[in-house]
C-alpha cells in the first residue's frame, strides 16, 4: 500500500524537475544578458565621461598660418570691443597692447610665409572664437572687464600651444623661427593677464 503512492509520485517529481530546468536556464540567460547590458552601459558611460583629448597643434604650414591668423584676428577684434566698453585703465591699456602686438605677429607670420613662397589667405575666426567674441560684444559695462579678461586667458593659452607646437614640430623653417618668437610674446601676455585686476 505504501509503495503505490511513492511510485506514482516519482513521475510527477521528474516532470516538475523538467519543467523547472528550462525556467532556471531562462532566468540564468536573462541574468547573463542583464549583466552584459550593465557592462556595456558602464563601458559607454566611461567613454562618455572620459575627457576629450586636446587637439594637437598643426605641423603643416597651411594649418599653422590659418590658426595663427584666426588667433590674431580674435585678439584684435575682441580688444577693439574692450576699448569701446571698458572704463578700467589697466584693461584698456592691455587691450591696446593686444591690438598693436597681434597686428605685428600677423605681419611677422605673413612675412615668414612669403619668404617660404606660401600664400596667406585672409584670416577667419573659428567657431569657438566667434562665440567668445559675441559674448564680449554682448557684455555690459559692469561685466566687460571680467568677460574680456577671461576669454583673453583662454585664447592666449590656445595661442601658446599653437606657436610652441609649430616651433617644435613644424614643417617650414622660416615659420618655425617666427612661431618660436611669437610664443615668447604670448607667454608675456599670459604673465601680464595673471597680474591684472579682475583677472
Amino acid at each position: 500500500m505504501k509503495m503505490m503512492p511513492l511510485a506514482l509520485a516519482l513521475p510527477a517529481l521528474a516532470l516538475a524537475a523538467c519543467q523547472q530546468q528550462p525556467a532556471n536556464e531562462a532566468a540564468a540567460d536573462n541574468a547573463a544578458m542583464m549583466g552584459g547590458n550593465d557592462m556595456m552601459m558602464a563601458g559607454n558611460n566611461a567613454s562618455a565621461m572620459a575627457p576629450a583629448a586636446p587637439a594637437a597643434a598643426p605641423t603643416d604650414a597651411a594649418g599653422y598660418i590659418a590658426q595663427a591668423g584666426a588667433g590674431d584676428l580674435f585678439e584684435i577684434e575682441s580688444s577693439k570691443v574692450a576699448l569701446e566698453k571698458s572704463q578700467t585703465k589697466a584693461v584698456r591699456d592691455f587691450a591696446q597692447m593686444m591690438i598693436d602686438q597681434h597686428q605685428k605677429s600677423t605681419a611677422d607670420v605673413k612675412a615668414a610665409a612669403q619668404k617660404a613662397g606660401l600664400t596667406v589667405p585672409p584670416p577667419k575666426l573659428m567657431p569657438n572664437q566667434q562665440q567668445m567674441l559675441d559674448e564680449i560684444k554682448a557684455a555690459d559695462a559692469a561685466s566687460i572687464d571680467s568677460v574680456y579678461l577671461r576669454h583673453q586667458r583662454t585664447a592666449h593659452e590656445a595661442a601658446l600651444a599653437l606657436h610652441q607646437g609649430y616651433a617644435r614640430d613644424g614643417d617650414t623653417p622660416a615659420l618655425k623661427q617666427t612661431a618660436g618668437a611669437i610664443a615668447e610674446v604670448v607667454q608675456e601676455h599670459i604673465d601680464h593677464l595673471a597680474s591684472m585686476p579682475s583677472a
